[in-house]
């Protein structure tokens, strides 16, 4: 399959003269051909510029119309075949069957939203009559709708190339409330960047979107992100990613002369808390699953369960040395970037000095060794640094001397984008405490499962306070974010004929 590296500005390919930059081969380090070149700043002010002319027109296009753009992206997306899968697999290292089912994933969640944007609900119409008879003083009669608030810049996912990046959540529910998107690719696999992107753009003149309705720029540096970030025309951002990158944008976002809203998902350590009558009834087969969860994907999804918390007895050390043993079992794939595997490295030496217990686990097939160490909560009060995200196949295990302990430890933790609880019957009135303790400080509390696994639907929240996002009042998975582009308009006193008609 042929690549050919270019920005994507509307409908054009635009060769750039940018500083040059290579994806890189995660088993080998060796950059990837062909060679990429970053966005200059004429052409990320030409690819906004475009998009806010394209949005007076995109934003007056009927809901079916939109659903039409998604449907074609998701099925030219199918049609490059499994040499798109081939070449992600050489960019992330990924294995096949995974990014076969997150392909089937993106192109479910572009479908998905194209039937909600079909069901004649979503803009949340409220509708309140006119009293013209009320005293003392009449009601004019209003309505309620959501509109779409401009151009979004989006930022991809390291570790999704297809359901966080350039056709990822982010990206269709921009596109799917009337929002022109510039995609900012992430560099770490810009080929597989190019193909959708280039999939999306021939999906938007096949359907006869105007022009500049999506963009995609590559860019290596910091520069790109922050001229997203800054621009004036730009009116809201969407990244997944660090934390240290989020609140980065964040910032630049806060300090404009119009600040807006940056949509940013920046990490978890996502706790399990296993309830004593459960590590009693299921030890062993508890232990294999939650290893199973922590080394998914190499440990490198933001719903990685970075953290277990258990009551300090006999049986809870015996379940983490299940643990221990079910990853040494466990094949690791090379992590994603270098970046990535340095910091890895450098969090699991951190956590070793702050007094964390290794509980021995064999490397697999690269040098990453899946890691599991032990500590007391009163040591991990005592140092919440632990609280920092560890991307990759590794957990701490907690042990709280009592229940109090363990419901202290949920009161202090920072905001979590999940937090579980494994509990038998017997477990239950422990359980209901938990599940209100975890209430305000995640988006999503799971009962007797494992945080990996986000499901796309109407009820999923993928967020939660702060460190986890910017914004808790929002998800970034599910139909739920479209909202994140839209706002709410009173119209009052207008008759229906000169109601907007973009919404229906």
């Amino acid at each position: 399959m042929e690549i050919i590296p270019s920005q994507i500005i509307g409908y054009r390919n635009v060769q750039s003269n940018g500083e040059i930059f290579h994806g890189f081969d995660p088993y080998t380090g060796k950059p990837l051909s062909p060679a990429f070149r970053e966005a200059t700043k004429t052409e990320i002010n030409e690819s906004i510029v475009l998009a806010n002319s394209a949005f007076a027109l995109y934003r007056k296009t009927s809901s079916a119309q939109r659903s039409s753009f998604l449907e074609t992206i998701a099925s030219n997306i199918e049609a490059l075949g499994d040499d798109l899968l081939k070449i992600i697999n050489e960019e992330t290292a990924l294995p096949l069957t995974r990014l076969t089912g997150e392909r089937g994933r993106t192109t479910g969640q572009l479908r998905l939203f194209g039937q909600l944007l079909l069901d004649g609900k979503w803009n949340k119409e409220i509708i309140d009559e006119p009293l013209p008879d009320r005293k003392p003083v009449a009601r004019p009669g209003m309505i309620q709708m959501q509109v779409p608030i401009g151009v979004v810049a989006v930022f991809g996912a390291s570790n999704f190339p297809l359901a966080f990046s350039v056709a990822g959540g982010d990206t269709v529910s921009a596109l799917a409330s009337g929002c022109p998107v510039v995609f900012k690719a992430h560099p770490a696999h810009p080929a597989t960047c190019q193909l959708i992107g280039n999939a999306i753009a021939k999906a938007a003149k096949e359907t006869g979107m105007p022009d500049g309705t999506f963009s995609m720029l590559h860019g290596l540096s910091n520069e790109v992100g922050g001229a997203l970030a800054t621009h004036p025309l730009i009116k809201a951002v969407a990244f997944t990613g660090s934390f240290k990158g989020g609140k980065a944008l964040y910032d630049l976002a806060a300090r404009r002369p119009e600040p807006i809203p940056v949509y940013a998902e920046m990490g978890s350590v996502n706790p399990v808390f296993f309830l004593p009558e459960a590590v009693t009834l299921g030890a062993k087969s508890l232990a294999l699953q939650f290893g199973q969860s922590v080394t998914m994907g190499s440990g490198q999804f933001c719903t990685n369960p970075g953290f277990c918390i258990l009551i300090n007895n006999e049986d809870s050390k015996l379940f983490i040395q299940h643990v221990a043993d079910g990853l040494s079992a466990t094949p690791i794939h090379p992590l994603l970037t270098k970046g990535i595997t340095d910091a890895y490295k450098s969090g699991l030496e951190k956590q070793h000095k702050m007094g964390g217990a290794s509980i021995q686990t064999i490397t697999a097939e690269t040098d990453i060794k899946p890691s599991i160490i032990t500590v007391s909560a009163k040591n991990l009060m005592q140092n919440p640094e632990y609280f920092e995200e560890v991307f990759g196949p590794s957990t701490v295990a907690v042990l709280a001397d009592s229940f109090d302990e363990m419901f202290r430890l949920a009161e202090v933790m920072p905001g979590q984008l999940t937090g579980t609880i494994h509990a038998a019957e017997n477990d239950y009135t422990t359980a209901r405490e938990l599940i209100d303790l975890l209430t305000q400080k995640v988006g999503r509390v799971i009962m007797n499962g494992f945080p990996t696994g986000v499901e796309v639907c109407h009820a999923m929240v993928h967020g939660g306070p702060y460190p986890a996002t910017t914004d808790s009042r929002v998800t970034s998975v599910g139909t739920g974010s479209i909202y994140r582009f839209t706002r709410p308009v009173c119209y009052q006193n207008i008759p229906q004929s000169l109601l907007p008609v973009s919404n229906i």
